[in-house]
């Protein structure tokens, strides 16, 4: 992110008023969008340069320019390395990277192997994300990565292999409410091992705690940019394992606030389009129109769900471990990365 580029002069968070929800949807609409993923190493390169030169001080004001800049850094370089996250596993080509993988798993009457197959494609991608995307105060071992993906597998294949074989047996619910149930098969399985997923992968930071660090006032920050220092400069007051759980806790829930509407609203409606007599003469529309749906819901339903909680958390010190009370900057807050 911008916040690791040189410079002691810092950027202005944000555009919006991230303190509220809608604030941060539309930040995260702008992290999450789809044409930066077109901007290429040269393109990177110059947005660095246009976000350096404000934090020198060469240029004096934010333009639209440099807004356009720190959107294109933000959604590219990871908040903790400030280096580049892998294309396929950012935010920003979140939609696409899952669009296969999810219109397989929604596919009206998958065997037993293909349902096992695709959730297995899902978790392998969720590990790649989740693993891309963490704190990386607190990195994960390969063999703990291993040991977290094939547990995940575990979960979302005995889930949704076990909800399959359960529906037809209920027997006494009409046939259209056993359609409806096997439908939303793929979201009983989706949402459990997505949340699982996250505290599998993101479980050492638990363990070990994640740093957290003062929230610096203006007057910090205007001493900061006299000494010729940035905000990141700013050592970590320690590792928090409180803040930690609550970090991994809330993308958890993110992760499922996701795919709720994803896996439940695609095939209720195409469940109802199927039965016009449009679709019913064109069969062949099926999947076009499947694909569309999920789509339209995918693009709508990330920023609603990013946004629930906040990217660069603050909490009061006062909260975590006993070796933080009395530590915290601003109004006795700490601020932390959450990962997404």
């Amino acid at each position: 992110m911008s916040a690791s580029l040189p410079g002691a002069r810092e950027l202005p968070e944000s555009q919006y008023d991230l303190s509220t929800y809608w604030g941060r949807v539309r930040q995260t609409a702008g992290i999450t969008d789809p044409r930066t993923l077109f901007v290429g190493s040269k393109g990177l390169e110059e947005a660095k340069r246009a976000i350096i030169s404000y934090k020198t001080g060469q240029t004096k004001e934010m333009t639209p320019a440099i807004w356009t800049a720190k959107k294109i850094v933000d959604s590219t370089l990871h908040p903790d390395t400030g280096e580049p996250v892998f294309l396929p596993f950012r935010m920003s080509c979140y939609v696409l990277s899952n669009l296969v993988v999810t219109a397989g798993m929604l596919t009206p009457n998958l065997t037993t192997t293909g349902t096992v197959l695709w959730q297995v494609a899902n978790q392998s991608l969720n590990v790649a994300v989740n693993n891309a995307n963490a704190n990386k105060s607190s990195p994960l071992s390969w063999g703990k990565i291993a040991q977290s993906y094939f547990l995940a597998v575990g979960a979302s294949c005995s889930v949704a292999v076990g909800l399959n074989s359960l529906v037809p047996r209920l027997t006494r619910l009409p046939p259209q409410t056993r359609t409806l149930l096997g439908r939303l098969v793929p979201f009983a399985a989706v949402a459990s091992a997505g949340a699982l997923n996250v505290f599998l992968m993101r479980g050492e930071e638990m363990r070990t705690g994640i740093d957290v660090y003062p929230v610096l006032s203006a007057a910090d920050k205007q001493r900061l940019a006299a000494e010729g220092k940035a905000e990141n400069d700013v050592p970590s007051l320690g590792k928090s394992k409180k803040a930690a759980t609550l970090a991994v806790g809330e993308t958890a829930i993110s992760r499922v606030l996701n795919s709720s509407p994803i896996m439940v609203l695609p095939p209720l409606i195409l469940m109802r389009l199927q039965k016009t007599q449009w679709l019913k003469r064109n069969p062949r529309y099926t999947l076009p129109v499947n694909l569309g749906l999920i789509i339209a819901t995918s693009y709508l339903a990330l920023p609603l769900a990013l946004a629930a909680f906040p990217q660069r958390q603050k909490i009061r010190a006062d909260s975590l471990e006993d070796e933080f009370h009395g530590k915290g900057g601003e109004n006795g807050l700490v601020v932390f990365n959450r990962g997404i």
